[in-house]
């Protein structure tokens, strides 16, 4: 085995086909796709299996890449069925409007699943293992060094002491850290999407009856919109996202803030949360939430899945979708690569044009999302030229270029601007809120990766 010298010391660099760096669902997923055809598949976790991450809220789209991994079963076992959501507004009549997924154009997977998100990454881990992956937890990567042949060598610092590794190629997915990003220097805040979150966990709170327990639910208010996420366990997951400017009014324990800012919901979710308690051993958290996006997505020898890549404020509960659906396709032209298959260029161009698309999509209702026109929209959609069913389509993390979506949301834009201008003093004092909001900062929570 060849060794290399690194500060000063010798170290037995050991090879792989394929080093990924984080071990969540875009790292896991393009792990088991690699490994199950046969590749010589290294994961590096910094964590340990189960570790805490928000965004419970799964999406249809993504019952197709569990079928594909084989464990759309476990997944099964783990979530509550999710057969929509629905959206609340206090002052519209009714102040509630349902998304039905199996109202979408592509109704193949009618309902996705809510999931504790430390139990179902470490499932999709452990498939990684199972298919074949060496998986290493509570370790990191200190360095890379790209080589000539555009292979690298990774070095790695964990509980196996420090060990160097020669991979054929590199795949980021080490989320919100921006391994290579960071490296680069190619990452790019977008001012467009700044806000700020508060979340715990409780218990005693109400749910939707019938077939609708496990929707998730939002509500608008003042500073931004609430999320309640039923787990299966009895558990509510309930958070806000806000304007930073009123995060940076806390004067009191996070806890302590996310209550005062429930007392502003609508009556109806307060209704939802009188009885609720909430679970000792979670503690309430804020984070900041500024999304970001990387001027390019791969180079030679490496590439970027998910978060690396982008972050996008987790509205329409996109991260696990956009991450999972990222890694089979880079798994897929990394295998290529491998091969020496002509036509690889092509498909990494192709690659990221794709995966911009998506953000795109998603962003332009994300950056609306607090503006009159898309509430009194999603509170009032009706379905002219189908196009609710196309919005029903893009909530269900249909966002790749399906033509069947895209005229129709154009049409669903026109209707936006349409209404932004004959309500346009409404539509002025939304465009001030945002370009207050993209001006300012908040530095109140972790960095780390709590939201996807």
């Amino acid at each position: 085995m060849p060794t290399q010298k690194m500060n000063g010391e010798s170290h037995n660099v050991q090879r792989c086909d394929v080093l990924i760096i984080g071990g969540g669902p875009g790292g896991s997923t393009a792990a088991a796709v690699l490994a199950e055809d046969g590749r010589d598949v290294v994961i590096i976790e910094k964590a340990k299996h189960p570790r805490f991450h928000i965004g419970e809220s799964l999406l249809p789209m993504n019952l197709e890449i569990f079928e594909r991994l084989g464990v759309l079963d476990k997944v099964e076992a783990l979530g509550i069925p999710k057969p929509g959501a629905d959206f609340n507004a206090a002052h519209y009549d009714p102040p509630r409007h349902n998304f039905y997924f199996k109202n979408a154009l592509d109704a193949k997977w009618p309902h996705a699943y809510e999931v504790r998100r430390s139990q179902f990454d470490e499932m999709l881990f452990r498939n990684a293992a199972d298919k074949g992956a060496q998986t290493f937890e509570e370790t990191r990567v200190t360095g890379v060094e790209f080589q000539p042949d555009n292979s690298s060598i990774i070095t790695t610092k964990g509980p196996s002491g420090v060990l160097s590794w020669h991979a054929r190629q590199l795949i980021d997915a080490s989320g919100r850290d921006t391994f290579l990003a960071g490296k680069f220097g190619i990452k790019r805040k977008n001012p467009r999407h700044a806000s700020a979150a508060l979340f715990g966990h409780f218990t005693d709170v109400e749910r939707r009856p019938g077939e609708n327990a496990g929707n998730i639910s939002a509500y608008w208010f003042e500073h931004g919109w609430f999320w309640m996420i039923p787990l299966r366990d009895g558990t509510m997951s309930v958070g806000a996202v806000c304007d930073p400017n009123y995060l940076k009014t806390r004067k009191v324990s996070p806890a302590e803030f996310l209550a005062q800012t429930i007392e502003m919901a609508p009556e109806e979710m307060r209704s939802r949360l009188v009885n609720a308690k909430a679970v000792p051993e979670f503690e309430v958290r804020a984070t900041g939430n500024f999304s970001y996006q990387c001027s390019k997505m791969y180079g030679d020898g490496w590439m970027m899945v998910g978060d690396a890549f982008a972050f996008i404020d987790p509205i329409f509960s996109s991260g696990v979708l956009m991450a999972m659906t990222n890694a089979c396709e880079a798994a897929e032209i990394t295998g290529a690569i491998l091969d020496g298959k002509p036509g690889t260029a092509r498909m990494l161009r192709k690659y990221q044009k794709r995966v911009v698309k998506g953000i795109k999509t998603f962003s332009w209702f994300i950056e609306r999302f607090n503006s009159p026109g898309l509430r009194h929209l999603f509170m009032n959609p009706g379905n002219p030229l189908r196009i609710e069913e196309a919005v029903t389509s893009v909530l269900a993390g249909d966002v790749y270029g399906n033509p069947r979506v895209d005229w129709r949301l154009q049409a669903f834009k026109l209707l936006y601007y349409m209404y932004s201008i004959a309500e346009w003093r409404d539509t002025l004092r939304d465009v001030r809120r945002r370009a207050n909001r993209a001006s300012s900062a908040f530095t109140g929570g972790t960095t780390e990766q709590d939201i996807a």
